[in-house]
């Protein structure tokens, strides 16, 4: 194993796990898992899985650059970098970084993958807004809650709908905001030889919050939320990712492949929108649970 994956994996069973634990959610997934050593595999076509094992980080060959999809973790660029270089691609040949949304462990690994490749970094207007402020928007639900992170700089603007060519890929941002207010989910097409597959990297669709905060309070923003949700089950989704793998049983369809080509198991075109389903009825559980007058 190169010198540079034994550091790695050393920050990531050494470092990172006592961080990832300080900060573990209160939705419950095992934090100490998400950095964890995972390796690098295509997914389809131009598509591969960088990421860690509980943290998606998705790269897309376009034929003319490379685009990212997600930084993770602060500690997490490390291994993204050591995935990158595994694959036989080279870090400084990532143009574009796209992010979901603008919490630590999907954002916080970028300002160190930026520098390291020079990519532009694109979010959504409120998700720009997040990343600038280092994850300290008082407008998400988490506020107060989430680990903050280094601030990014320059992020371009990209608006809800708009498609992105990046080199021969065209990428559609889509506005989905509810987990965060900058929430942006993104679709573009996968080839193998004549066989072209939508691919979704839909974005987190739970309700969690900071213990101040209540979903009921803010009536605006769940019928944003419920808007998105409707938007996710109507996107063109062949293959489903999200930035949590475990969200989407990820890692159930990936044990059932026959062999590292086999896409069958990951593909459902149902797959977007039972995502949607079940964050529909979780969102209904949360509100449901919150009193309708403060105590």
């Amino acid at each position: 194993m190169p010198l540079r994956l034994l550091i790695g994996a050393a920050l990531v069973l050494g470092l990172i796990l006592p961080v990832a634990r300080a900060a573990q959610p209160s939705h419950g997934i095992a934090h100490s898992r998400w950095n964890a050593p995972q390796k690098p595999f295509r997914i389809y076509g131009n598509t591969w899985y960088v990421g860690p094992y509980g943290l998606s980080s998705i790269l897309v060959d376009t034929g003319q650059g490379l685009a990212l999809f997600d930084g993770d973790l602060p500690e997490s660029a490390v291994q993204i970098e050591a995935h990158i270089r595994e694959l036989g691609f080279r870090v400084r040949d990532v143009k574009w970084i796209l992010n979901s949304h603008a919490h630590s462990d999907h954002a916080g690994g970028i300002v160190a993958l930026q520098a390291a490749s020079g990519a532009q970094i694109f979010a959504s207007v409120a998700g720009a807004h997040e990343l600038e402020l280092g994850g300290a928007d008082p407008g998400d639900p988490q506020y107060g809650s989430a680990p903050r992170y280094v601030p990014l700089k320059n992020v371009r603007v990209v608006r809800d709908g708009e498609t992105l060519q990046l080199g021969h890929v065209a990428v559609t941002a889509h506005y989905t905001p509810g987990h965060t207010p900058g929430s942006t989910s993104w679709t573009w097409q996968s080839c193998s030889g004549q066989r072209c597959l939508h691919v979704a990297y839909a974005d987190s669709l739970s309700a969690i919050a900071a213990p101040a905060y209540r979903f009921i309070d803010h009536p605006a923003y769940v019928a944003s939320f419920r808007k998105a949700i409707a938007t996710v089950a109507a996107l063109p989704c062949d293959i489903l990712l999200t930035p949590h793998p475990d969200a989407s049983g990820f890692w159930e369809k990936v044990a059932q492949r026959k062999s590292p080509t086999d896409v069958a198991p990951l593909v459902d075109p149902r797959s977007c929108r039972d995502y949607a389903a079940d964050a529909a009825k979780n969102l209904d559980a949360r509100l449901a649970k919150e009193p309708a007058t403060k105590e």
